[in-house]
């Protein structure tokens, strides 16, 4: 089965190639993503988000899918001295960083609580998959008709932050000030939770946050830097020549 919606401001494509019927799956995936965009965009004023930046409701009476967004934006606030913050001055609150990997592994986590054993979930460009090989291109941070890399993933997730999308639109909280140290960072992680956020992290760090990254358990890396050096980890899942982009 093969389904694409657009959600959240970005196509949402989704492929299982286990027998039988999907879409009851698939309806519950997209609902829940459509579900998220209501309540976490910082951009509907009337989402609890919002809401939130307002200064309603109160802190202690938020939902518990909400409480737990803001755990990880603190955690990794924390463990980037401050590079990672989804309250920067003049933004308000936003946590769109950290609530769309955690949002769509949650989707994946519904397709496995289905029974789907292989599939491959792709967000925008940033992927979990299962049952693998698949194979995901990674754009060349400078031409959009090139990939730098071709990763091959089993059971896991890769995301990428760059420039090339949206400009320099990740801020360094430490500074307030655009991160500029890289073209591109990729990260392979168990769960695009955490490669999507240790991706934006990583990248609000800067070139420092290349080792950042690719010091925390089960990530591996892939970056490209402002003067264009390319720095991989040794197990970043690399496929072998030859092989195509799924």
């Amino acid at each position: 089965m093969r389904r694409v919606e657009h959600v959240m401001g970005f196509p949402v494509s989704l492929r299982v190639d286990d027998e039988g019927s999907w879409e009851s799956a698939a309806d519950a995936l997209f609902a829940w993503l459509r579900e998220v965009d209501a309540r976490f965009s910082p951009f509907r004023e009337d989402s609890e988000v919002s809401r939130l930046g307002r200064g309603e409701p109160a802190p202690d009476r938020i939902s518990p899918e909400l409480a737990e967004v803001l755990a990880l934006s603190e955690r990794y606030r924390a463990d980037t001295g401050g590079a990672f913050d989804v309250r920067l001055p003049g933004r308000g609150l936003d946590p769109c960083a950290v609530v769309k990997g955690w949002s769509v592994q949650k989707g994946a986590d519904l397709l496995r609580a289905a029974g789907a054993r292989r599939f491959c979930l792709n967000a925008g460009g940033d992927v979990t998959a299962a049952g693998g090989p698949w194979r995901v291109g990674v754009r060349h941070p400078e031409d959009a008709g090139r990939l730098c890399a071709v990763v091959e993933l089993t059971d896991g997730a890769v995301a990428t932050s760059a420039r090339y999308e949206r400009g320099d639109h990740i801020i360094d909280g430490r500074t307030g000030r655009p991160a500029t140290g890289l073209l591109a960072l990729t990260v392979t992680a168990p769960t695009l939770t955490e490669a999507d956020t240790v991706a934006t992290a990583a990248f609000a760090l800067g070139r420092d946050g290349v080792d950042w990254a690719a010091a925390r358990d089960g990530c591996e890396v892939f970056a490209v830097t402002a003067d264009r050096r390319v720095l991989r980890t040794a197990g970043f899942p690399v496929a072998e020549s030859g092989q195509a982009a799924a």
